[in-house]
C-alpha cells in the first residue's frame, strides 16, 4: 500500500479518540501520516467541544448528543465488536461510516469458549467448589458418572462468523465433530465446519450437538432468538455456551430449562442484565458456570486493535476500502 498522501498543516484530518490510550499507541496512530491531527479525552464534556472538529472517530465513549456534536464526522471505527449501542436511527441514515473491531478478540473468546466445555464435561466447577469447602467427593458427587470426552461429540456454533471459526477450528483438534449456522449456507463451507444449516433450522443443529456455542450479534432478528422450542429441542445430556450476547437467549426459559433439566447445564459469559443480579438464580445452580462478561479480555487487544485502526486510516487517508465496514441496517 502507497503511504498516505500527506495534508498541509492547516488540512489535517481530525481523529478524535473518545477514551484514553498509552502513549505507545498514540504515536503509532502519529505515524500513519503526517497529515493527521490527534486528540484523545474519556471527559464527557470535553469531548462535546472536541467532537465538532472530528472527521474521524475511535470510538470507546459514545453518545447521541457526541454524535450530534460531530458535524464534519465521517466514518467512526469502534474500539470492540459489537455495534448494537451504537446504531441510533440518526447514525443508520446518516453516511457516517462504523467500522468495528472484529476479530480482536476472536482467540480469546474461542480459547474461552473451549474451557469452559472442558469444564462442563469433566465437572472442575464442582471440583472447584469442593475444593473451597475442603471436600474429598469422589463416588458420592451425584455428576460423577457425567464426567465425559469431548472426543467424538458434536459441537453446534450458531453463528460461523470470525469467533465462530476461531472455536471450530480448535474443535476438530479435540475430535469433534462441527456443524455451524450462517446466514447463507449455500456458499462455501468454512474450514473445520462438517455441516452448514441456516438460521430458519436452528432446531435441526440444537438437536444433533452436544455442546452448543452462541455466537451471535445482538440485533432485531436475534434479540430473544434461543427461547423454549430451541432448549427443548436439545438433547437432555447436552450444554449450551453463550459467549456473544446475554439478550440472544430468553433468560427466563433458558432458567426453566436448566432447573427441570431439559439439557444437562449451561456456561454463561453474558446476560440480559449486567452485572447478573444477586437475586438470579443462575449464581446458585450447580449446572451453571457463570463468568462475568471477560471471555474476550486478552493483554493483546489494544495491540490488534491499534493495528485494524491504523490500517484503516491508512486506507481512508487513500480513499481505499475500509476493513470491518458494519452494515448498519443489518447491525453487525
Amino acid at each position: 500500500m502507497t503511504e498516505p498522501n500527506p495534508r498541509s498543516v492547516r488540512d489535517r484530518l481530525n481523529v478524535l479518540l473518545s477514551f484514553h490510550l498509552p502513549k505507545m499507541y498514540l504515536e503509532k496512530i502519529r505515524k500513519v501520516s503526517a497529515g493527521i491531527e490527534v486528540n484523545q479525552s474519556n471527559d464527557a464534556k470535553e469531548l462535546l467541544k472536541l467532537a465538532e472538529d472530528a472527521e474521524v472517530l475511535l470510538a470507546g465513549r459514545f453518545s447521541l448528543e457526541m454524535f450530534s456534536a460531530a458535524k464534519k464526522l465521517k466514518w467512526i471505527q469502534i474500539n470492540y465488536a459489537g455495534v448494537e449501542s451504537f446504531l441510533y436511527p440518526e447514525v443508520v441514515q446518516s453516511d457516517v461510516i462504523i467500522t468495528n473491531a472484529k476479530g480482536v478478540n476472536a482467540i480469546p473468546v474461542a480459547e474461552h469458549a473451549i474451557g469452559l466445555m472442558f469444564c462442563l464435561n469433566r465437572k472442575l466447577h464442582l471440583f472447584i467448589r469442593n475444593q473451597v469447602e475442603r471436600k474429598w467427593k469422589t463416588s458420592d458427587l451425584e455428576l460423577l458418572p457425567q464426567m465425559n470426552e469431548l472426543s467424538g461429540k458434536t459441537l453446534g456454533i450458531v453463528g460461523i462468523g470470525t469467533i465462530g471459526g476461531e472455536i471450530a477450528k480448535r474443535a476438530k483438534c479435540l475430535g469433534m465433530k462441527v456443524i455451524a449456522t450462517r446466514r447463507n449456507p449455500s456458499a462455501p463451507t468454512p474450514d473445520h465446519v462438517d455441516k452448514l444449516v441456516s438460521p430458519e433450522n436452528l432446531e435441526t443443529l440444537f438437536a444433533e450437538s452436544d455442546f452448543v456455542v452462541l455466537q451471535l450479534p445482538l440485533t432485531a432478528k436475534t434479540e430473544g432468538v434461543i427461547g423454549e422450542k430451541e432448549l427443548r429441542s436439545m438433547k437432555p445430556t447436552a450444554y449450551l455456551i453463550n459467549t456473544s450476547r446475554g439478550n440472544v437467549v430468553q433468560e427466563d426459559k433458558l432458567i426453566q430449562a436448566l432447573k427441570e433439566r431439559w439439557i444437562a447445564g449451561a456456561a454463561l459469559d453474558t446476560f440480559a442484565q449486567e452485572p447478573l443480579p444477586k437475586s438470579s438464580p443462575l449464581w446458585d445452580m450447580e449446572n451453571v458456570i457463570v463468568t462475568p462478561h471477560v471471555a474476550g479480555l486478552t493483554p493483546y487487544y489494544l495491540d490488534r486493535l491499534i493495528a485494524i485502526f491504523c490500517e484503516n486510516l491508512k486506507r481512508f487517508l487513500n480513499k481505499q476500502e475500509l476493513i470491518n465496514v458494519v452494515d448498519k441496517t443489518r447491525g453487525y
